[in-house]
């Protein structure tokens, strides 16, 4: 190479060649340590690169010490980090050897491990969610010792199953809002279509929008849209009639329409159904019938609903909060006395309302308030969901249909949701009609207080059926209120206009003092429904020293087997539209009742014909007396003509509430006779001051066995019996009030004065194993006398012969 005019010599050496595997190797490879000591004296030496006229050889204290001094700290950092990598490598070996001291001090953190819940734990943690998606920090502890988890784990599970669900129902709430933007969309485009082709009226001609005034096009489009719906209105009629596409006669229209046309509800009340042979077409259709058919709410009609919704609300919240002189203490002054509403302040205060009362009704208005265990969020999700609202209420509660789900809520809540809902109320004896209803229900939180309120439909439009018009509610239902612990304050009120006039004259005066449907009867049946509940999670329920206690799942099968007899004797005794009851002639003064049924494949029911037959009657004694002396097993002999014979013992006993009359037992009959063989009777005590009930029935031995062992319930077998028991007015319901149900006296109680009693006696006999034989004359006198018997059996026993 030259340079300058002289020839320069560069050294060979092969540890640094600029084109050589020395450099190139520094590259792309970590050098050793010769090659780095190597490069570092070459690059330090005075003589490594020189010519007379030339110095490519750098002074080491500069140029040639600063490549030095990069290498070796290049070369120190990676060597650093290959002894990092080389000791960490070592000690992973070390600690793969086994021995714990030297895992213990590797200073690492260790991968976190995560706890898998069991089959049985998810199970059970999802039946207590479905039941009650908030626990308390009580019955966390309770669930955490039995499934063996911390309380912590029980809390972030439902925390995170909430969460889960919250998901859910808003991807729900998604999709119903991304069909309704589809819907809004098809009827702009519509619109659009509509506004495009209008005509003009002069000369038939296309018009010019310019040409045309506001009022003039809106006219037109909606002009557009009654003709829609026009032809909507022709096709469900005549879906209705049968008459295939022709032309049916349209309703008059509503005064209460806003554009002054009938509407696709009209049509579908006032078109009578056929009948089933095809003839003459059927009477006027009942509540549940118009319930069945399509609602057809318009678009105009939307506003109309959430403005009632909104305003019933309003209106519930004030008169659940007001005092006097909106509300009065009903008939006595005395404490627990039902509290009703003065009407000419209640109309001065709201004129609006739904309209006057109907011609023929009778007003009833209670309002009563009480502590209920169950927060408020279980509350209201009870209240929204059909199924489990019939379940709470199913005393009350006979039938239950959503009709149509308006609105969902708001984030996975109920807040702001609206339903159309059809239900049938009873009460425990077949003297008192049932009363059907077609209302809307919506429920809001207000503040720290959610609202649910029922309002009747039959305002919205003109002219509605008169089936619509035999019961209806004004703003009717519950303010409910967190409390500490788990706790809820619920105020309840009722506010219905119904017709009394096919009521027994004995149940007159308790129909007519609001207590058959009213505040206090809703509210004591949810408190103990919410202790029922409570108890079933609990796992220190008394059981009374007996010898026989189940585990926790035969405890709660056992409870879910008694609940099902209950509520099968509270449908088959109340007046419900769906069975019809006969009475038998010449029975006296009081009259028996019966009804057949025809049971096939029907769960929980043997299959045959089933006879059931009810009286009802007065006793001169308060209704706490009569449940104690009929709930007693030592005194069953007086008056059960199937244990008569033997002595009654109690083997088994589970607390369903904080009163000790409400309970589930399981009664052993031991017979007097050698030959004779045991019997289970498996019975549910349960009361309050609105209503007591004492339902039994005999049991398969080897089936309760199985269910004390946690078995299916549902596979047992019951024809339940027994008795409920109504105060005969306010004074008795305040008498029962002020006795205690603790007595452990071994007589009887006698007849007193302090009110008395409406008692319903009621059975049901299988009567014919095949459902397709005849029913005979001798089965129905057999039954009339077992309930004849058993009547005239009670009145001895209790010293009211002359009642």
């Amino acid at each position: 190479m030259k340079a300058g005019g002289e020839t320069v010599t560069l050294s060979t050496n092969s540890s640094f060649g600029l084109a050589g595997e020395g450099y190139g190797g520094f590259g792309s490879n970590m050098l050793s340590g010769t090659m780095v000591s190597s490069l570092t004296a070459q690059l330090q030496g005075r003589n490594t690169l020189s010519t007379p006229g030339l110095s490519l050889g750098p002074p080491a204290s500069s140029e040639g010490g600063m490549l030095a001094t990069m290498v070796e700290s290049d070369y120190g950092t990676k060597q650093k980090e290959n002894e990092s990598d080389s000791k960490s490598s070592s000690e992973n070996m070390e600690g793969a050897s086994g021995e714990e001291h030297e895992v213990a001090a590797d200073p690492r953190p260790t991968k976190k491990r995560y706890h898998r819940h069991t089959l049985h734990q998810i199970q059970e943690m999802e039946r207590v969610f479905k039941e009650c998606p908030h626990p308390d920090e009580k019955q966390r502890q309770l669930l955490s010792k039995e499934l063996n988890l911390s309380t912590r784990q029980i809390k972030f599970w439902f925390q995170n199953k909430r969460t889960q669900m919250k998901a859910h129902h808003e991807r729900q709430d998604n999709s119903v809002l991304r069909k309704e933007n589809e819907k809004l969309k098809a009827e702009n485009f519509a619109l659009r279509d509509a506004v495009r082709n209008v005509s003009c009226p002069s000369c038939g001609g296309p018009a010019n929008l310019a040409e045309m005034s506001f009022e003039e096009q809106q006219l037109r489009i909606e002009n557009v849209r009654l003709r829609e719906e026009i032809e909507r209105i022709t096709a469900m009629a005549a879906k209705y009639i049968g008459g295939g596409g022709r032309q049916v006669p349209l309703p008059p229209f509503s005064a209460s329409s806003p554009t002054g046309s009938g509407s696709p509800l009209d049509a579908a009340l006032q078109v009578p159904l056929p009948t089933m042979g095809g003839g003459a077409p059927s009477a006027e259709p009942t509540v549940a019938e118009i319930a069945a058919r399509p609602f057809g709410l318009t678009e105009a009609e939307k506003p109309l609903v959430v403005e009632l919704a909104v305003a019933s609300m309003e209106e519930l919240l004030q008169v659940a909060q007001a005092g006097e002189p909106l509300w009065v203490a009903g008939g006595s002054q005395k404490p627990g006395a039902v509290q009703v509403m003065e009407q000419e302040v209640y109309l001065q205060r709201f004129p609006r309302g739904i309209g006057p009362t109907p011609p023929g009704l009778t007003s009833e208005t209670s309002r009563h308030t009480g502590l209920v265990i169950m927060n408020f969020t279980s509350l209201v999700e009870s209240f929204m969901d059909a199924n489990r609202w019939a379940a709470m209420f199913s005393s009350i509660v006979s039938r239950v249909r959503i009709v149509e789900v308006l609105s969902t809520g708001v984030a996975g809540t109920y807040d702001g949701a609206i339903q159309l809902m059809y239900a049938e109320f009873q009460v425990p004896t077949p003297l008192v009609p049932t009363r059907e209803n077609y209302f809307l229900r919506y429920s809001k939180r207000v503040d720290h207080v959610w609202v649910v309120v029922d309002v009747s439909i039959d305002s919205l439009r003109g002219n509605p059926p008169a089936a619509l018009l035999r019961c209806r509610r004004r703003p009717s239902g519950c303010v409910i209120e967190e409390m500490p612990s788990g706790y809820s304050k619920v105020t309840w009120v009722e506010h219905v206009e119904a017709d009394t006039k096919s009521v027994h004259k004995l149940y007159s005066p308790f129909v007519d003092s609001g207590m058959a449907f009213g505040a206090v009867r809703w509210l004591c049946t949810l408190q103990r429904q919410c202790e029922r509940i409570a108890s079933v999670l609990a796992n220190n329920i008394p059981t009374r020293d007996l010898s026989v206690i189940p585990n926790p799942e035969g405890r709660r099968s056992m409870l879910k087997l008694a609940e099902r007899m209950t509520n099968n004797f509270c449908g088959g005794v109340s007046a419900s539209t769906a069975q019809t009851w006969v009475t038998l002639a010449g029975s006296g003064a009081d009259d028996v009742r019966v009804v057949i049924r025809k049971s096939v494949d029907d769960p929980g029911r043997p299959p045959g014909i089933v006879l059931s037959a009810a009286t009802s009657l007065r006793l001169p004694l308060p209704p706490s007396r009569i449940f104690q002396f009929l709930r007693d097993e030592r005194f069953r002999t007086e008056w059960d003509i199937l244990s008569n014979t033997g002595s009654v013992e109690e083997m088994f006993y589970v607390a369903n509430g904080q009163d000790p009359g409400n309970c589930v037992s399981l009664l052993r009959v031991n017979p007097t006779n050698s030959n004779q063989s045991n019997m289970l009777i498996l019975q549910e005590c349960c009361t309050d001051e609105s209503c007591s009930l004492v339902v039994y029935a005999p049991v398969d031995i080897a089936a309760m066995s199985a269910v004390l062992n946690g078995g299916d319930p549902d596979t047992v077998m019951l024809l339940p019996s027994g008795f409920a028991i109504l105060p005969d007015g306010p004074q008795s319901r305040t008498s029962a009030l002020n006795n205690s149900m603790s007595t452990t006296s071994s007589a009887p109680p006698l007849a007193s004065s302090q009110g008395s009693s409406l008692l319903t006696v009621a059975f049901q006999i299988l009567v014919d194993h095949v459902p397709t034989a005849r029913l005979s004359l001798g089965s129905v006198a057999t039954v009339n006398k077992l309930i004849s018997n058993t009547v005239v059996r009670i009145k001895s026993a209790l010293s009211c012969e002359g009642a």
